[in-house]
């Protein structure tokens, strides 16, 4: 016979969260007009950025961690339930477009699989083995990190893939919006991004979700300036995958060099249309072969690259 949950304790560890609080001076909302509801909205939305802000030295630590393990080959593995796993397998997405990262370097994986992104498959959230699968199904070591996201801290696959992980001696990041969350005591890094209740109660793709959004950003991004897949703010590592993105390639090669249009069609020739590589023929003066052998000798950093070219 199957025991059935205890809502009773459960809806008193809800009543606990500060992303599960009521707000008594919005249970109107509904009579009020469009105009004011959505200025309500924006003006909540705006005290993200500062929750965010809070958290700052705590997230860098993070990234620190994580661009040292991704130098040496590890990967970097998002894990969440609902909203939050969406938000991680997003983020994922957007790497190798970006930073011509392999696939495999960054990954999401969410409860109840790719289904669930565009399907709700909450239940699938409530099972810590369910993450360990996945992440076995990775073939997770050491090197790895994994960072968890849960808006509550609570969501036990998400604990259940930091706690795992952890067991597996892969660096783990928390990302949770309740303070004192189980998330971030599983995990090596705690961030716990207190963005207050919802405007919608319990509905935390609201403000949590915009608060994890420019979590991961800053996560994935900044990790990747610390690996050399940018040129001052440059994409340098862009993939010229579609029309927009080869004519971004030639401007980002315009804004690195200044050289004319005929110099960087040369250059992004004698490179593979490689923009790293043709920056570096143009201001290191070494051809499409000398400008690869240098950039691997510099872990893909152009910085140090053009420091040996004109060395």
């Amino acid at each position: 016979m199957t025991s059935m949950p205890n809502y009773g304790d459960l809806r008193a560890e809800l009543e606990t969260l500060t992303t599960e609080a009521f707000r008594p001076e919005l249970s109107e909302i509904d009579r009020l007009p469009t105009l004011e509801i959505a200025r309500l909205m924006n003006g909540e939305d705006a005290t993200v950025p500062t929750a965010v802000a809070a958290q700052l030295p705590l997230i860098a630590a993070a990234i620190d961690g994580i661009a040292e393990r991704m130098a040496r080959g590890g990967r970097l593995v998002y894990a969440g339930a609902g909203t939050a796993g969406r938000l991680g397998v997003l983020d994922a997405s957007e790497c190798p477009p970006t930073f011509n990262t392999d696939p495999a370097r960054v990954v999401g994986v969410i409860a109840g699989g790719p289904t669930a992104l565009s399907t709700s498959i909450e239940g699938a959230e409530d099972s810590r083995e369910l993450a360990a699968a996945d992440l076995d199904a990775l073939a997770l070591t050491a090197a790895d990190t994994v960072v968890g996201v849960s808006a509550s801290g609570r969501t036990p696959y998400a604990v259940g893939a930091v706690e795992h992980a952890r067991s597996l001696g892969a660096l783990t990041v928390g990302l949770s919006c309740n303070a004192h969350s189980p998330l971030a005591a599983a995990a090596d890094h705690g961030i716990e991004v207190v963005v207050g209740p919802e405007l919608l109660t319990g509905s935390t793709r609201l403000k949590s979700g915009t608060a994890q959004k420019l979590v991961l950003n800053m996560l994935s991004t900044i990790t990747m300036i610390r690996l050399g897949k940018t040129y001052g703010n440059l994409m340098v590592d862009v993939r010229a995958s579609n029309e927009k993105l080869r004519a971004r390639s030639r401007r980002i090669v315009a804004l690195a060099t200044g050289a004319s249009d005929e110099e960087i069609e040369q250059a992004l020739a004698a490179t593979g249309g490689e923009v790293k590589n043709a920056i570096l023929t143009i201001l290191g003066g070494v051809d499409g072969p000398e400008a690869a052998r240098l950039l691997e000798e510099s872990q893909g950093h152009l910085r140090a690259a053009l420091a040996k070219a004109s060395g």
